[in-house]
C-alpha cells in the first residue's frame, strides 16, 4: 500500500465567546450531568444568562425592583434550584466564592430572602441598550471573555458540568485557521497550533482531573449525544466535536461529521490501493468516476489520483454534493501554481506537497464545483510515479 497526506492548510484566538442563553438554562434542569466543581464556571455562566441587557423591573413579594444591564434579582430560593443545591446557604456560599474572585457583586435584601448581583465587566462585552423595556431572559445570546473562562476552568477541579460548558466555549465552526472546522463544529482549545488534536494527559491537567476520569467523561457525554469523539492511532490523540451545535446556536441543521475527512484535514495519513491495482478502487458498487489528469500531475500515479478522487467524492457526498453518484459527473484534476496564479504550473522540483485543482463536471457542460487539495507524501518524501 502507498501513503499520502492529503492536507488542507489552515491559529486564531478571539477575545469572547458568545454561548446560548437558552441552552445554558436547559442545562440547570440535566440532572444526568454532574455539578459541584470548584472551578465555578457552571455557576459563574447560570448568572450570566439571566443578566439583563436593558434596564427593566421586577416584583417580587409586592415590591419592585429596578434591574440594570448586567444585574439580574431573583430569591435565594430559585438561586439554589440554578445551581442544584440541596440547602440555600451553599447557594449563598458560590456566590460568595465568586465575590471574591471579582466576577459578581451581590447584595442580599427583603431579609435575606432576596438576592440582587451583577456581574463585573457586563458592560465591557455585551452590548447595553439605555432604554426600559421588558427584558426576556430565555433568548438570545451572551458574550464572556475567553481569559475569564480559562481561568476558571484552571482554578479548580472541573465538575461535568464545568467539562461540558468548557468544550461549548472553545467550539470552532467552518474557521480558515482552525483544522477540521469546515467538517463540523470542533473543539479547539486555543493554544497556538491551529489543530483540535489533544490528549487526555492534557485535558486532565486542563480540567484538574485524572485521566481515567477524563476518558470516563468523554465517554459519557458521547453515549448522551453531546460530543462525537474521535481518536487516531498512536500520539496524535483525539478531536471532539459538538453534537446539535449549529442547531443550537445557529437554528440550522447539523452535520454529519465523517471520520475520514478529518483525518484529511488534520494531514493524518491515507492509505491508497498499489498504483498497479488498476480496480482497487471500485467499492460498493459505486460507479468508476471518469477522471481527467493533466499531464502536470504525471508524477502521481493514475490510479492513485481516481482513488483519491473517490474518497473526496465521498466526503462531499455526506455533506450533500451528490453528483459522485451521478454516472454523468466528470472530475478534471490539475496542479495549480505556488503563487497561486495560474493552474497549470507544478510546485518546484524539492518542495514537498502539492496543490491541486479539482472541477466537478456534469458531463460535456461545464463546471459545477471547484475544489483545491493539497497533496504530500508520507513521511515528507517526493512523489513518486
Amino acid at each position: 500500500m502507498s501513503e499520502y497526506q492529503l492536507q488542507i492548510k489552515q491559529v486564531v484566538d478571539y477575545p469572547r465567546c458568545r454561548i446560548y442563553r437558552q441552552f445554558v438554562q436547559s442545562l440547570i434542569t440535566d440532572q444526568g450531568i454532574r455539578t459541584g466543581g470548584g472551578s465555578g464556571l457552571f455557576y459563574f455562566t447560570v448568572l450570566c444568562s439571566y443578566a439583563n441587557f436593558r434596564t427593566s423591573y421586577r416584583r417580587i413579594d409586592g415590591i419592585s425592583y429596578t434591574v440594570y444591564p448586567g444585574e439580574w434579582i431573583c430569591t435565594v430560593k430559585e438561586l439554589a434550584g440554578w445551581f442544584r443545591t440541596h440547602f440555600q446557604h451553599q447557594a449563598l456560599d458560590i456566590l460568595d466564592g465568586l465575590q471574591k474572585r471579582n466576577l459578581i457583586s451581590y447584595l442580599p435584601l427583603g431579609r435575606g430572602k432576596v438576592v440582587k448581583y451583577k456581574i463585573r465587566d457586563w458592560k465591557k462585552h455585551n452590548t447595553v441598550l439605555d432604554y426600559n423595556c421588558p427584558c426576556q431572559k430565555d433568548t438570545g445570546f451572551f458574550f464572556m471573555p475567553f481569559t475569564v473562562a480559562t481561568e476558571m476552568v484552571g482554578a479548580g477541579r472541573c465538575s461535568e458540568m464545568d467539562i461540558l460548558l468548557d468544550l461549548w466555549l472553545s467550539t470552532v465552526y467552518n474557521d480558515g485557521q482552525v483544522q477540521g472546522s469546515e467538517a463540523g463544529p470542533v473543539v479547539y482549545l486555543r493554544n497556538g497550533t491551529g489543530s483540535p488534536l489533544v490528549n487526555y494527559g492534557e485535558l486532565a491537567g486542563r480540567w484538574g482531573i485524572s485521566r481515567a476520569t477524563v476518558g470516563r467523561v468523554l465517554k459519557k457525554f458521547e453515549r448522551l449525544g453531546h460530543i462525537s469523539l474521535m481518536a487516531f492511532p498512536g500520539t496524535k490523540g483525539s478531536v471532539i466535536y459538538l453534537q446539535n451545535y449549529l442547531s443550537t446556536m445557529f437554528q440550522i441543521s447539523d452535520v454529519l461529521i465523517d471520520k475520514e475527512e478529518v483525518a484529511m484535514s488534520l494531514n493524518i495519513k491515507i492509505s491508497l490501493p498499489d498504483k498497479d491495482s488498476d480496480n482497487a478502487v471500485e467499492e460498493n458498487g459505486a460507479p468508476e468516476p471518469e477522471v481527467c489528469v493533466s499531464e502536470g500531475l504525471s508524477s502521481v500515479s493514475k490510479s492513485h489520483m481516481e482513488a483519491l478522487v473517490r474518497k473526496v467524492a465521498e466526503i462531499l457526498d455526506s455533506q450533500g454534493v451528490s453528483c459522485f453518484r451521478c454516472p454523468k459527473a466528470r472530475y478534471k484534476l490539475y496542479p495549480l501554481s505556488d503563487d497561486w496564479e495560474g493552474k497549470y504550473l507544478c510546485r518546484p522540483h524539492g518542495v514537498s506537497g502539492r496543490r491541486i485543482g479539482m472541477e466537478v463536471c456534469c458531463g460535456n457542460g461545464g463546471q459545477v464545483y471547484t475544489f483545491e487539495l493539497t497533496l504530500s507524501p508520507a513521511g515528507g518524501k517526493e512523489m513518486e510515479g
